[in-house]
């Protein structure tokens, strides 16, 4: 059975999701737009169970997959064969995971859309974009590779788009898609590079023959990539697209693009760092655990200011993108001092917090949309209450911030520690100016950890927790069953690969080690015992998750036993005299502001305050007062903003060569085809 699905289960995900696009365009004409979106989401849901399933095949017969024509692009099959090993097939398990709960979670969700939006349009993109992305983690060909990263692209781009009468979701996918458009430009660049100096596009040669390449050409192919990758990935000061894009795509939409798209980026990083050139230097390794430094602290200081939403969990993508950078930048620079056992934890560290990025922050994504569907707005601050009218929906999302907060007994805690670990070891053993990076990284992660559990104690207080703050919460109902699935799914997994560590991480250290060809040490992360670093420390997720258990299965006999005899008495709370009213309960800009006031040197943040008292004259008594928070775009006011006038000036001045003279032109190209001649004959 295995066979058959290494050998037609990707084949048969791809004949999926193109049957979805055809269909949602075909019914939406001949039937209606329930059938279309139906159709769309079920073929979906098809596409990422027979991706799994392959995906699971080729992991567990742990052998590398070729197959030369499973696609069935016509001349495109010239271009390359598709290839599959371990971390290929590690990622498509996570695309088919995150777009089987998305899809199903879409059925119910997108049923708001009828009659305003072209749902049939929404399905084919859809269905391309999720075939985009399994095309791009299993391309072994630069050519067809940077084709399904445009279609990637493009089609996403249209995601974003989807509710197009909202002028800022217009700008939003203007953005998304400029900068999606610049970083192609270096990676189009890197490629070209190495075509020069290999002679191929293809990746087997570039693996056989890219140590070859004069030293200073391979640190030119690696910037490049860099920028180019940290740009899909949104690392800052690249991310200025991420947390316009995300708020403005469908909730199911935005869960694939941060929990799956966005990890594609990684997937080509580890590949070109840690594959394609093993030789990386050591500072490439330092430099890449400043950006994740700056990326996970910065990302979570932003979300902590937000109220929206859905962009307060954007942030928080690009912070858990810096806490990946901290384990791969620290493997790669393990790999360039020769450690190569600790450069494999590393490694396996960012691969495991790629994997519960995905899950719980899809299912964050989903939980979030939920809430939207329900209250049709992103703004916490018109929340509250909503635990009564949607317990499960506040239950899941509850899972999704524990996980993200790096809690035991979820997945989270697990590869932020392994994190930890890898830092910790080369604070150790490293020479001084690495020691003092790693040093700055484990105390930015440190930091980011604190911050962003107080951020999601705002963001579930806020949203579920106290009274409502509008009257949302007397329209608001729980999401249906099927959009329950699609959470409840990921939420189960949160758990499943925080308790089951001991034996998910021995997969993983299987896959960084083929990448190197490295076997781990015996008992580094052994598969039946707790996970062990070493001599420097232990971690048992299932005594962790039973001690919790007990802990909470004493607590309440305990308080049970202590109040039998107590006599319960419901009266109204002690407020000296004065209605309670949600205006006392803290909002989510206040709960943020001592945090943001903390940080404001950093973050260049700026308070109004509004007064308004009883008697003008008398500027004693106030009636109202009114705190304005914000954090100006620093980014765009200190880097994107003066590029774009330096290109609007250059531009400006190179119109003069713009004669309108067709002679003129003529004379442009006669010089430029001479000049071209010339550097051929050379």
């Amino acid at each position: 059975m295995s066979s058959i699905f290494i050998q037609y289960g990707l084949s048969l995900a791809l004949t999926a999701f193109a049957i979805g696009a055809v269909l949602s365009l075909l019914l939406e004409k001949l039937a209606d737009e329930g059938a279309s979106s139906f159709a769309a989401h079920l073929c979906a849901t098809v596409g990422g169970l027979c991706g799994l399933a392959f995906s699971g095949a080729v992991l567990l017969s742990g052998s590398i997959v070729v197959l030369h024509n499973s696609i069935g692009f016509g001349m495109m099959q010239n271009l390359g064969h598709v290839r599959v090993d371990g971390l290929a097939a590690l990622f498509i398990g996570i695309i088919s995971t995150v777009t089987i709960a998305a899809s199903l979670f879409g059925i119910g969700y997108q049923k708001q859309f009828f009659g305003t939006y072209r749902v049939g349009a929404f399905g084919f993109f859809y269905n391309l974009f999720l075939a985009s992305m399994l095309l791009v983690v299993s391309a072994n060909n630069g050519v067809f590779f940077l084709f399904a990263w445009e279609l990637m692209a493009v089609t996403s781009y249209f995601l974003v788009i989807f509710e197009h009468r909202e002028k800022a979701h217009i700008q939003a996918g203007t953005l998304y898609i400029l900068i999606s458009q610049i970083g192609a430009g270096f990676l189009f660049a890197a490629f070209l590079t190495l075509y020069h100096f290999t002679g191929s596009w293809d990746f087997d040669t570039i693996r056989a023959s890219a140590g070859a390449i004069p030293l200073l050409i391979q640190n030119i192919v690696l910037g490049l990539a860099l920028v180019g990758f940290a740009s899909k990935a949104g690392v800052i000061p690249l991310h200025i697209w991420l947390p316009e894009a995300h708020p403005a795509a469908p909730s199911h939409v935005s869960a694939l693009m941060s929990g799956v798209m966005l990890k594609i980026a990684i997937f080509m990083l580890v590949r070109f760092f840690i594959e394609f050139f093993p030789a990386a230097s050591l500072y490439w390794g330092l430099f890449i655990i400043m950006l994740g430094a700056v990326s996970s602290l910065l990302g979570v200081l932003y979300a902590l200011s937000e109220h929206d939403i859905k962009r307060l969990l954007a942030f928080h993508s690009v912070e858990n993108i810096g806490i990946i950078l901290l384990g791969l930048g620290a493997s790669i620079t393990f790999f360039a001092l020769n450690l190569p056992a600790i450069g494999v934890v590393a490694l396996v560290a960012a691969l495991y917090h790629t994997v519960n990025h995905a899950l719980f922050k899809g299912l964050l994504f989903l939980s979030a949309g939920s809430v939207v569907h329900a209250t049709h707005t992103r703004n916490m601050e018109e929340y509250g209450g909503l635990l009564k009218v949607m317990p499960w929906t506040g239950a899941f999302f509850l899972v999704g911030a524990v996980a993200i907060s790096g809690l035991p007994p979820f997945n989270g805690f697990v590869s932020e520690w392994l994190t930890f670990q890898s830092l910790f070891a080369g604070i150790a053993t490293l020479p001084t100016l690495p020691k003092i990076i790693f040093l700055l990284g484990a105390t930015s992660l440190a930091f980011t950890g604190g911050l962003a559990a107080a951020c999601f104690v705002k963001a579930f207080g806020v949203t579920f927790l106290a009274r409502p703050r509008s009257d949302v919460r007397d329209h608001a109902r729980e999401a249906e069953p099927v959009m329950l699935v699609g959470m409840g799914l990921l939420a189960v997994l949160t758990l499943v690969f925080g308790v089951g560590a001991s034996s998910i991480a021995p997969m993983l250290m299987h896959i960084a080690g083929g990448l190197r060809g490295v076997t781990a040490p015996a008992g580094l992360v052994p598969s039946t015992q707790p996970l062990v670093f070493g001599t420097f420390a232990s971690l048992s997720m299932v005594l962790v998750a039973v001690a919790l258990v007990v802990g909470v299965c004493i607590t309440i006999i305990c308080t049970a036993i202590l109040s039998r005899n107590r006599r319960v008495v419901v009266s109204r709370t002690w407020d000296c005299g004065a209605p309670l009213t949600p205006r006392m309960e803290i909002t989510a800009t206040g709960f943020s502001r001592s945090l943001i006031t903390i940080f404001h040197r950093l973050l260049r943040s700026t308070k109004r305050t509004e007064v308004e008292y009883h008697d003008a004259s008398v500027p004693y008594f106030a009636k109202t007062k009114t705190v304005h928070l914000s954090l100006p775009d620093i980014y765009h006011l200190y880097i994107y903003k003066p590029g774009a006038l330096f290109i609007d000036h250059s531009a400006r001045h190179a119109r003069r060569i713009q004669t309108g003279n067709i002679n003129t032109y003529l004379l442009y190209m006669f010089l430029t085809l001479i000049a071209l001649l010339f550097w051929a004959l050379k």
